[in-house]
């Protein structure tokens, strides 16, 4: 249905007697929601009391015309249902609206797929109605049913109310409460613990125009005599109380409608553990894991199982290996012949689509295990042998482009190929915390299921940690650069830069999991040098120069992102280069810098970058802060842009301790881009304008 539109249930379906109204929508984060609401009005386009209005706590109706289902899951979000008996709705009632309502700031227009739907009494549907855009507002109508000659007619409404449930419920003549403060500040403890906040309700001044059959689409606005409060109802359309909050709840006379909704806590205010070393139920729980197999075998189980149960999940890992959307299937322990000894991979996927199957073996290895050759080798030949398409390995390392992290022999006889692919837990842990962070998976249960996935993998006792040691080669590349006994041609050597571009990679993938954007090292080579190669020339570097040095391209970012570690001197460098205005004065350019970083570390060097090999100014932000005009070089020498740098000492372990290498780098990176990258993409703030001389 389009807006506006209308039809008769009766054209649509011979069961309409009774019919179930659904409310739909999905949230990007998978923690969106809303309150339905429903009100029956007379001919007036009034409710006849205030107990023709039904919602949370108010949600059956005593002749059993209207009961608010249970809040159900969906496959992408979530759904509210509304049973209707239309044959016992009283005479007096003639539309009945079907509505719901956001609070504590939160609006529509956050929300995606807003929709509904309505089914017959044997649960076939008959209509759906898509509203798109809604706007900013905390209350919409979906639709209504009302009667025509006897025969009951659904209206596709789609009318926002800016004013919330307040107005919406007083345009159609429910009773606000105005007395409520006077009470409420004698029992603000009580309020207290249940977040309410009982307030004025203003009517809305506009009145929706009548449709093109000359049928009222909205409440009518001729006045209706107040009607007499019910006294048996006690429920108050307020936030919904938390199951953490005790006390009484204080009855209302009659229904009110709140302005403003405290949002629930992410976390209790208060543990109801009697001791801190009370911890919470988990899903995944860790502490039976004593050993390797026991590691590999939990982590195998969980990582399929959440693939399964979340779909967007599992396509984000599988879709890189070339395998379709579709059915996934997953299985644990799986036993398959192998000449005299079967073997037994940890997992299969299998996907199935238009009756084909995808189907991988997988290969996981935890707490920083190498990966077997032999192993690996014959997965592949099984593979091959029974037509499966890949097989997929998971380890802590992480594969460095063009060099595969075990060599396996392909016989290339063969008619079908097998694709070998590699996975890190870290690039797993990536995926989880892009969908639950910023892309949502559209629904809570879901979420949740990716959030238990995640607190597992980033548990000490899990062994799914990601890249976390720098090699044996490590120690001894360190004391033979600082008493420079290190040759060039040196195998070490090689391995620490080995070591080096995966670490980078995986800083990469930890900074994009946490800015939602795609964070990738940038190379800079000749077109057509091999990567061994390449890996060759940066060993023989560090032996010459003693440092390690990487770039990293950032979505949105004004330069690259360049690391660099000093082995030398013990000391990692974090900077970017700002390239200059096109128009305007340098001196603007430089007080512009200096006012965007407002916020950034005072021990932030900035240093300015000016034409040829010439040497331009450069200082601490705190001594520039006063004097931004300190950064204009005096020869008038023509300024390029400006190298921002932070410094500090990099651990000596070669491990992912605190007082580690890796620790060291992946933190440095997050406080450059956390204090200063972000800075650079902020609005300059304003001062009394005036033009400043060249």
């Amino acid at each position: 249905m389009t807006k506006g539109s209308n039809t008769a249930l009766s054209a649509l379906s011979e069961n309409t007697g009774s019919v179930i109204v659904s409310l739909g929508w999905s949230s990007p984060g998978g923690d969106g929601d809303a309150d339905v609401s429903v009100l029956l009005l007379g001919p007036d386009g009034k409710v006849r009391s205030d107990a023709d209005f039904y919602f949370y706590n108010n949600p059956v109706a005593a002749d059993g015309s209207v009961h608010l289902l249970d809040k159900t899951p969906t496959e992408d979000g979530n759904e509210d249902r509304i049973s209707f008996d239309l044959t016992v709705v009283a005479p007096g009632v003639d539309r009945v609206v079907v509505a719901a309502s956001r609070y504590g700031g939160a609006h529509f227009g956050e929300l995606d797929d807003l929709r509904v739907t309505l089914s017959d009494a044997v649960g076939e549907s008959l209509l759906r109605f898509a509203i798109g855009d809604p706007g900013k507002v905390s209350a919409i109508i979906f639709g209504e049913l009302y009667r025509r000659d006897g025969d009951w007619k659904f209206r596709a409404v789609g009318q926002g109310y800016a004013s919330g449930l307040a107005g919406l419920a007083t345009d159609f003549g429910v009773d606000i409460d105005d007395d409520a403060e006077a009470s409420d500040a004698e029992a603000s403890d009580a309020d207290a613990d249940t977040g309410a906040a009982d307030v004025d309700g203003t009517a809305s001044e506009a009145t929706p125009e009548p449709t093109g059959n000359g049928e009222p689409a909205g409440p009518s606005a001729d006045p209706a005599p107040e009607p007499e409060p019910p006294a048996a109802l006690d429920a108050v359309p307020a936030p919904r109380r938390s199951v953490d909050e005790t006390g009484p709840r204080r009855p209302a006379a009659r229904p009110r409608t709140a302005k403003k909704r405290a949002a629930p806590p992410s976390a209790p205010q208060k543990s109801l553990a009697e001791n801190d070393s009370w911890r919470p139920a988990r899903l995944f729980p860790l502490s039976a894991l004593k050993s390797d197999r026991d590691r590999e075998m939990r982590a195998t189980s969980v990582l399929l199982s959440v693939m399964t149960q979340v779909p967007r999940f599992g396509r984000r890992l599988t879709a890189a290996f070339g395998a379709p959307s579709g059915r996934m299937e997953t299985f644990t322990e799986v036993s398959l012949p192998h000449g005299d000894t079967p073997r037994r991979p940890d997992g299969v996927i299998r996907i199935e689509r238009a009756g084909k199957l995808w189907t991988a073996l997988v290969e996981t290895k935890t707490n920083g295990n190498a990966l077997k050759a032999d192993q690996v080798q014959a997965y592949m030949d099984i593979a091959a042998r029974r037509g499966y398409e890949a097989v997929i390995t998971v380890s802590n390392d992480v594969a460095l482009e063009g060099s595969p992290l075990v060599d396996v022999r392909i016989d290339r006889r063969r008619k079908h190929q097998v694709a070998l692919w590699h996975l890190s837990w870290a690039e797993v842990a990536h995926q989880a915390q892009l969908l639950i962070r910023h892309e949502g998976v559209g629904n809570a249960a879901r979420t949740w299921l990716l959030q238990e996935l995640l607190h597992y993998l980033q548990h000490e006792n899990s062994g799914c940690h990601g890249f976390q040691n720098m090699g044996s080669a490590w120690v001894p590349v360190r004391n033979g650069i600082n008493d420079e006994t290190l040759c060039q041609g040196d195998p070490r050597a090689l391995e620490v830069v080995e070591s080096w571009e995966r670490l980078i990679r995986q800083v990469c993938l930890r900074l994009g999991g946490e800015l939602g954007q795609k964070v990738l090292p940038a190379q800079r080579v000749r077109r057509g040098t091999d990567h061994g190669t390449r890996r060759i020339q940066l060993a023989d570097r560090l032996c010459l120069e003693g440092r390690l040095h990487a770039e990293l391209r950032v979505e949105q970012a004004p330069g690259l992102l360049t690391v660099g570690a000093d082995l030398r001197t013990g000391r990692l460098r974090t900077s970017i280069d700002v390239p200059a205005p096109e128009q305007g004065y340098p001196l603007t350019w430089a007080k512009r810098l200096v006012r965007r970083l407002a916020e950034a570390p005072a021990d932030l060097h900035v240093e300015t970058l000016v034409e040829g090999d010439a040497v331009g100014p450069r200082g601490t932000l705190e001594r520039l802060r006063p004097e931004p005009a300190d950064l204009l070089p005096k020869s008038g020498t023509q300024i390029t842009g400006f190298r921002l740098s932070l410094l500090k000492s990099m651990g000596s372990g070669r491990g992912n301790a605190e007082s580690g290498f890796i620790r060291s780098v992946d933190d440095a990176v997050h406080r450059f881009h956390t204090t200063v990258v972000v800075h650079l993409d902020q609005p300059v703030p304003r001062r009394a304008a005036q033009r400043e001389p060249a």
